[in-house]
């Protein structure tokens, strides 16, 4: 039987450091006890978050992100201009059935986004089901191929699309069995990056914090069952993310310190 998945909601934003930290300490407590965590949670301000294997001054090369906070993630993948969002993140520990295909977990969470934004009329699909030719296939050769350096400008088969716009992407860690998984739904464009748009812009949905907590959280909450709805992350959680934005999320190069 799968362990009983807390279900947190952030009722208020928070800073990328902070985040970032409570998602790590999220897998830690499922690596180390077990547990299982699903979070939806906002930000503060305007913040970029870099993959993994990414460095701080690579966003300082584009005007409109240099000068904005950034943080590191623990997940790869591109940077991440995260303003007008929301997003979800879920610690599963190695002993849950949804912990043995790590790659599938991405399709579950995103297939059931996508069932939900059909039920309030909006028609949303993977980029693998939209049968359009991948950037991948202009004939730059591979090797000189640079991936852009935000996400939303890159391409997975299990980024959800509206009218062929990225809208929703994730990425994951994966430690001893358990699995990090976090990702991005786009609510509307940002001034930092304009040209990425969100379900405000591309689906013209208004009540986007009404759709998310009510109908999105119980919907995902649904493939993590049994779950028990909190308004905060438990005290173990919170300690363990005050000592890694203390220890590592103040410093944007932690994985080479």
């Amino acid at each position: 039987m799968n362990p009983t998945t807390r279900v947190v909601v952030e009722s208020e934003p928070n800073t990328g450091a902070w985040n970032m930290a409570v998602d790590e300490a999220m897998l830690e407590a499922a690596v180390d006890r077990d547990e299982c965590h699903l979070r939806f949670y906002r930000w503060k301000e305007a913040t970029v978050s870099l993959g993994y294997f990414q460095k701080e001054n690579e966003a300082k090369l584009d005007p409109l992100l240099a000068g904005l906070p950034v943080v590191k993630r623990l997940s790869g993948g591109g940077a991440i201009l995260h303003e007008h969002e929301w997003t979800y993140s879920c610690s599963v520990p190695a002993s849950h059935s949804l912990s043995k295909q790590p790659v599938a977990l991405y399709e579950i969470v995103h297939q059931k986004i996508i069932q939900t934004l059909s039920e309030i009329g909006i028609v949303a699909k993977m980029r693998s089901q939209q049968q359009t030719p991948s950037a991948a296939n202009h004939d730059t050769p591979q090797s000189q191929h640079v991936e852009p350096f935000l996400c939303f400008g890159r391409g997975d088969p299990r980024d959800i699309l509206i009218d062929g716009k990225k809208v929703v992407g994730s990425a994951q860690r994966r430690r001893r069995g358990a699995i990090l998984q976090h990702g991005s739904l786009l609510i509307k464009k940002s001034q930092y990056a304009p040209q990425f748009g969100g379900l405000t812009d591309l689906a013209k949905l208004r009540q986007v914090d009404d759709f998310v907590i009510n109908q999105l959280v119980p919907a995902i909450s649904e493939l993590f069952e049994p779950s028990t709805r909190q308004d905060d992350c438990e005290a173990g959680i919170r300690q363990s993310a005050i000592e890694l934005v203390k220890d590592r999320y103040s410093d944007t190069d932690w994985r080479a310190s």
